[in-house]
């Protein structure tokens, strides 16, 4: 009996406390009416994003998982040197293989003469053809504001009068000459080359 007595009389202070609470007015009490406004502040719905955000920030943290491991890239092994550049000391540029160009110009005159200065033409063909596309786009008529002339720049153009008078208008001309410069300066094309990816000339 004492039991039911207490719990009933717990039960009707508690609804009393509630009901007095709710019909209290907060503009009579500062505090309430601080309180009464947290819920609608704009920090405090800031805070509760960021407090969401964290929470599925956690969750999905712990959700992830390593599938893979990245590849690095690797540089390839240098190709082997010509016999002629491992002789002179060369360089380490790679080896450029390239087709034959088409017939009748003036890169199919170079592939053909390469091996009269004792070259592979196969080997060889793609690294002078990367030097001289960048010096003349292998126009024979090609000069720059420093005088360089031909299809392997040479600077003066003059200096290929020594492999034939027609220096100025022959592309057979100004590569056998070229590709006499190269020789006794680098050795090879692909030595050139790897000289011109240093140096920006050769």
């Amino acid at each position: 009996m004492f039991l039911i007595t207490t719990v009933t009389a717990a039960v009707a202070i508690a609804s009393g406390a509630l009901f007095a609470i709710g019909h209290h007015d907060a503009r009579t009490d500062p505090v309430a009416a601080i309180v009464a406004d947290i819920p609608a502040s704009r920090p405090a719905a800031r805070l509760e994003q960021a407090r969401q955000n964290m929470i599925l920030l956690a969750s999905a943290s712990r959700s992830m998982n390593v599938v893979g491991t990245p590849k690095l890239a690797t540089n390839p092994a240098p190709a082997a040197l010509p016999a002629t550049a491992a002789a002179a000391g060369g360089s380490t540029a790679p080896v450029v293989d390239a087709p034959a160009p088409d017939p009748g110009t003036a890169q199919s005159i170079a592939y053909n003469m390469l091996a009269s200065f004792g070259w592979s033409a196969k080997s060889q063909y793609g690294c002078l053809d990367d030097i001289w596309s960048r010096e003349s786009g292998w126009r024979y008529n090609a000069e720059n504001a420093s005088g360089a002339y031909g299809i392997p720049q040479a600077l003066p153009g003059s200096k290929m009068a020594s492999a034939g008078a027609d220096w100025e208008t022959n592309p057979a001309t100004q590569i056998k000459w070229g590709l006499g410069y190269i020789q006794g300066r680098y050795g090879s094309p692909c030595d050139a080359w790897g000289f011109w990816q240093s140096n920006g000339w050769y």
